[in-house]
């Protein structure tokens, strides 16, 4: 289950943020990188505890 996700440095600084002094990506850009749906991406968050 666990693979391991290879992406260019110049890719991720792109997609970080600086929002109130916090490193932020937006739940688009990260569906982007896991090649999944925003939507599918919140479900999965919202079952962890």
């Amino acid at each position: 289950m666990n693979q391991e996700i290879t992406i260019s440095e110049e890719i991720s600084t792109d997609k970080i943020y600086h929002i109130r002094g916090q490193k932020t990506m937006l739940d688009r850009d990260l569906a982007q990188l896991y090649g999944v749906a925003t939507k599918a991406l919140k479900q999965a968050r919202s079952k962890k505890p």
